[in-house]
């Protein structure tokens, strides 16, 4: 009974958080097809963004909290304003933007392409970073 009690009175600490950007819809140019080129399309983004947290967070403290509202404004900024051929080339620049902070231990972005097939709702494609696999997919392309 002495050690439920002693559990439950220490404090949790957290050491890492999550950021979910939920249904960010955007507008661009994202195909290849002659009409595709021309007009811009929807698309839906949800982004997640695991990082680390420390103290200064806990105690309300501004300055030590990741900015989602700064990643976000490079996001639509860089979607609204670029040209892409392929979902792929969007989802990676997008990913780069969602996972340039020192903090960032892992990261996820999934884009919609409303209507992009006749009898679906959307096709999406999603791609994730992990921190610890950085210097591995460096090596390779600097191998190939």
């Amino acid at each position: 009974m002495s050690e439920r009690r002693q559990f439950a009175s220490r404090p949790a600490r957290p050491s890492s958080a999550t950021i979910n950007i939920r249904n960010l819809r955007l507008r661009t140019f994202i195909g290849f097809n002659p009409e595709e080129k021309t007009k811009k399309q929807d698309v839906v983004l949800n982004i997640e963004i695991h990082y680390a947290i420390g103290d200064s967070v806990l105690q309300d403290q501004v300055d030590g909290a990741l900015n989602y509202k700064t990643i976000t404004k490079q996001v639509i900024s860089h979607v609204e304003h670029g040209r892409f051929l392929l979902l792929e080339k969007l989802v990676a620049d997008v990913l780069g933007i969602c996972s340039d902070h020192p903090s960032i231990h892992s990261s996820s972005v999934t884009i919609d392409k409303p209507h992009a097939l006749r009898f679906a709702d959307s096709v999406s494609l999603t791609l994730t970073y992990h921190a610890e696999s950085v210097g591995t997919h460096k090596f390779l392309e600097k191998a190939s």
